[in-house]
């Protein structure tokens, strides 16, 4: 099978892989972006923080940003799952799932995160719904509601600060040891009531929280959840090819997006803790110019 030839491959259809997609368009760059069209924000009904767009369904942002890019018609969607990359700078050949093979002098992996599923028996079916990971992002539609924050660790004492400027009403869940020092825990009960018995259930009404139910029989009325969630990159290939992660599991890439492989740049969630479509968005234009400004001068010397 002949190869299709790119400029570029961007792995990843989410903002930071579309924003690089407008970019290399309108760069007059030959791209092709391979997205296996599941998101991790699939499960929100609306998403927030993006200006302009604040509010809007995560398929209809998509679908927004697809119909600009087709504006330039050097960029074609390929509807798949990258599964294989090998090959050097200038010369990058990626398989799919599906048996096409492209070739691209550059690669960018805009894969994103997923989620591990965590055994917590209720929380499926509130997810998305009135159980959330971030609160600069569904924060304000569960302003002054009684919050149930699930999380264990020194996160502790970083969130609680952060989540008390949504309500003054928040109870901490550590489903399990809670991982703080006595030093820690004091200061935290000083504010808040802190559990660490296990949880049985959350209990739900057509995807809102209602209560969340401990393994000792304590019942925590609540209106919303925010939990620390379990992630996974949402590919290997950038391992496989060579990237270096991060101690956190991301993909270490310098201020340009650029990963420790030449030829190979990476952006958006899988490079960051701030997982906001507005800085993956951000990235993912910002790795575009220095992808693209490296094809320029190689083509100028």
């Amino acid at each position: 099978m002949e190869k299709k030839q790119f400029d570029a491959v961007i792995i990843g259809g989410g903002p930071g892989g579309l924003s690089a997609a407008l970019v290399l368009g309108r760069a007059r760059k030959h791209v092709a972006v391979i997205d296996e069209g599941r998101p991790r924000n699939a499960v929100t009904h609306a998403g927030h923080g993006f200006l302009t767009r604040d509010g809007i369904s995560p398929s209809e942002f998509r679908k927004i940003a697809k119909e600009e890019i087709s504006a330039y018609p050097s960029v074609l969607f390929v509807d798949d799952t990258a599964v294989s990359i090998t090959g050097s700078d200038g010369h990058f050949q990626i398989t799919t799932s599906q048996g096409t093979e492209l070739e691209g002098k550059k690669v960018l992996f805009a894969v994103g995160m997923k989620d591990r599923p965590l055994p917590i028996p209720g929380l499926a079916e509130v997810y998305g719904r009135s159980a959330f990971v971030c609160p600069y992002c569904d924060g304000w539609e569960l302003r002054d509601e009684p919050l149930v924050i699930i999380n264990s660790g020194p996160e502790l004492i970083h969130f609680a600060p952060i989540i008390s400027g949504w309500s003054d009403h928040i109870t901490f869940c550590t489903n399990g040891p809670d991982g703080l020092t006595d030093s820690e825990r004091e200061t935290l009960q000083r504010r808040v009531p802190l559990y660490d018995s296990p949880i049985r259930h959350i209990h739900s009404e057509e995807g809102i929280v209602r209560e969340v139910v401990l393994e000792d029989g304590t019942s925590i009325p609540c209106r919303g959840i925010f939990f620390k969630p379990d992630l996974v990159m949402g590919s290997d290939l950038p391992h496989s090819i060579g990237c270096q992660l991060s101690e956190e599991g991301h993909v270490a890439v310098n201020a340009f997006g650029k990963t420790s492989v030449p030829g190979i740049f990476s952006a958006g969630d899988m490079t960051s803790r701030m997982h906001q479509k507005i800085i993956a968005a951000a990235n993912g234009s910002v790795a575009a110019a220095a992808l693209n400004n490296e094809l320029n001068t190689e083509a100028w010397l």
